[in-house]
């Protein structure tokens, strides 16, 4: 699940969606009923992002959203959430980017996501 504010351009968010696709890069054949095969409005379950099947995406775009990310996680009788919500301000992003100019003299090449600049 992707929450951000009403007026944010791009759904699913950057960050949703390499969430996604490096989810589905690991994840093992799906469970749940094929969207092919669901009566109503198919759209309503997302779309997929990602590799093989992917991994259904939502994004959420309400006037009382800042920026929130939620991955969800389902087997039979029990169910893990992991969400960050970002805040209010630019703080985490300022944190981003003072980190990766901080590490930027050590990297040699490309690097994508700061998750490859944490220690």
């Amino acid at each position: 699940m992707d929450y951000a504010s009403a007026k944010k351009p791009d759904a699913p968010s950057g960050t949703a969606r390499e969430l996604a696709e490096a989810l589905a890069d690991i994840r093992k054949a799906s469970t749940a009923k094929p969207v092919s095969e669901v009566s109503g409005v198919p759209a309503t379950r997302g779309a997929a992002v990602g590799a093989g099947e992917g991994v259904q995406v939502h994004a959420l775009r309400l006037p009382s959203y800042i920026l929130s990310c939620e991955a969800l996680f389902g087997l039979p009788d029990e169910r893990l959430t992991i969400r960050h919500d970002a805040g209010s301000s630019a703080a985490p992003y300022v944190a981003g980017t003072l980190l990766a100019i901080r590490r930027v003299q050590q990297i040699k090449g490309l690097v994508r996501g700061l998750d490859a600049l944490m220690d």
